[in-house]
This record gives structure tokens, sequence and C-alpha cells, in this order.
């Protein structure tokens, strides 16, 4: 049997998906602490911690007038 084209592949990013998931983490309880504490107010808090970078590249571009 060829073993040809069988490597190991390495994956390196695990500290960034670390950094990911304290930020969405951190995010989520920023964003349901300031709900109003209703079950969709909750669920709009957690989908905003989501997309919540997305906020932040649009009103940096619209400080610098891009």
């Amino acid at each position: 049997m060829a073993t040809a084209g069988r490597g190991r592949t390495i994956v390196r990013e695990g500290p960034w998906g670390f950094i990911f998931l304290v930020a969405y983490v951190g995010a989520a309880i920023y964003f349901v602490s300031v709900s109003d504490g209703s079950f969709w107010g909750v669920i709009l808090g957690l989908l905003q911690a989501i997309v919540w970078p997305a906020y932040v590249v649009y009103h940096v571009l619209q400080l610098i007038a891009a």
C-alpha cells in the first residue's frame, strides 16, 4: 500500500480559538446584562455577541470617513 500524499498536519490556531471564545463569552455577558431580561431580549443579546465585531468595524470606518 502506498502512502503517498498522506502526511501529518499540525494546526496551531488553538490559542486564537481560546481568545475568540473568551471574547464571545465577555460580549454575551455584556449584551445579556443590558437586555431587559425577557426571553427574546436574551436571545437578541446572544446574537449581538456573535456579530459585535461587525459593529466595531462599521463604526471605525465611519470615524475615518471611508
